[in-house]
């Protein structure tokens, strides 16, 4: 049965708040009238409609849910009283549905972490762990306004990478549709002219692989198709698994030019989480778990644990860090100078800040590289067509 969120005064004039269960605002409105209640406004509260998992929220909509959060809580506004203000301004469905669960949860008397963790699809390991730190440890605006920053940062390097990547992937669609196109529709047409040619075995080589490789595209054509379906629904179910995301994961910090950035990156994201959470006090062990999913790459999470493991008893990060091979040396040596001197959390935030101006610069000079690459592969391939198209019709005119 729906249900309606209400305000209303009672026979003295004080104002109430609460949900009903009805069939139609009518109904509702009525029940309360029975109650003696007098109804001021009545809004229907938004169930899932799809059954399953929550689907997640647009990135640049969670982080204003953050950053908004964050103000209002620094304004003095109540927790309940901020989350309600926030339901009702969203204009996201699936955003207001977990916002209002939220609420009930919190108003229940859950911490704003716990409500969180039911709903980790649309915050996210790393943020529903940064509310909890932050909650506990007495700087709840804080991390939300980490967390939003983080949330802002990722969406912005997500969509850079899109933009930079739009001019080489639609250079490459479009070499692959003339290259086939020139292969399956005008090369066939040379066959019987070069023929005799070949039958006097004066056909260049290259020529005849020309000829060679437009006999078989056809064919290659219309049965690559069904195998790059198969092959991705494939990858999709693969990549969800541990193994394959572990495998992904790698592969990610071994790609060529924009391996070490990816890398860079994410040691940025660690750095700064756990430098923010030490500096507002958090246990380095409790800070390692919660930042060690910061970085996005379970290889790298997976050396921050051990790194935990060995802190637990009785090492310094630096130690376990250089021996795990995940991290650059230099980071190394500056967190190993910090923990002597005891400034490892302002030491970790300026790491951060570098890598990633260093990240950005390096990012821009891959995608720079990428584009003339690709311009090179598509005069070698129109080259190659030309030179092997050409090269019968000179030696037929000098006969």
């Amino acid at each position: 049965m729906p249900e309606y969120r209400y305000t209303a005064r009672n026979e003295f004039g004080a104002k109430m708040e609460g949900v009903i269960d009805a069939a139609t605002e009518s109904e509702a409105a009525a029940t309360l009238s029975v109650g003696g209640l007098f109804p001021l406004e009545m809004t229907p509260v938004l169930k899932q409609t799809v059954t399953g998992k929550v689907r997640r929220v647009n990135a640049q909509q969670l982080a204003s849910f953050y950053s908004q959060l964050a103000d209002l809580l620094h304004g003095g506004v109540p927790l309940l009283r901020s989350l309600k203000i926030l339901h009702d301004q969203t204009s996201n469905t699936n955003l207001k549905f977990v916002l209002d669960n939220i609420y009930r949860r919190v108003e229940a008397g859950e911490t704003l972490a716990e409500a969180m963790t039911r709903y980790q699809t649309v915050f996210g390991e790393m943020g529903v762990q940064m509310v909890r730190a932050g909650s506990e440890g007495g700087f709840l605006e804080e991390s939300l306004t980490h967390v939003a920053e983080y949330t802002e940062t990722q969406d912005d390097l997500k969509s850079r990478i899109i933009g930079a990547l739009v001019y080489p992937v639609l250079l490459s669609f479009f070499l692959i549709t003339v290259v086939s196109a020139i292969l399956v529709f005008i090369v066939p047409y040379f066959q019987t002219l070069f023929e005799d040619l070949r039958k006097r075995g004066e056909l260049p080589q290259i020529t005849e692989w020309l000829l060679f490789i437009s006999a078989q595209a056809k064919f290659f054509l219309i049965g690559i198709i069904p195998v790059l379906i198969f092959g991705f629904i494939w990858f999709r179910f693969w990549s969800r698994t541990e193994n394959g995301r572990r495998l992904i994961d790698r592969f990610k910090l071994r790609m060529p030019l924009v391996g070490r950035v990816y890398e860079g990156f994410a040691v940025a994201r660690f750095c700064r989480v756990l430098g923010t959470l030490l500096k507002n006090g958090v246990p380095i062990v409790k800070s390692l778990d919660i930042s060690a999913d910061a970085t996005g790459n379970q290889i790298l999470s997976d050396a921050i644990q051990r790194a935990s493991e060995n802190i637990s008893g009785g090492s310094r990060l630096a130690g376990p860090l250089a021996e795990s091979g995940c991290f650059p040396r230099s980071i190394v040596e500056m967190i190993s100078v910090a923990e002597e001197s005891n400034t490892l959390d302002s030491v970790l935030i300026d790491i951060s800040a570098s890598l990633e101006k260093r990240n950005w610069r390096s990012l821009d000079l891959a995608v720079r590289f990428i584009e003339p690459l690709m311009l090179m592969l598509l005069g070698t391939i129109v080259f190659f067509l030309v030179l092997a198209l050409m090269m019968p019709i000179f030696n037929m005119s000098n006969m």
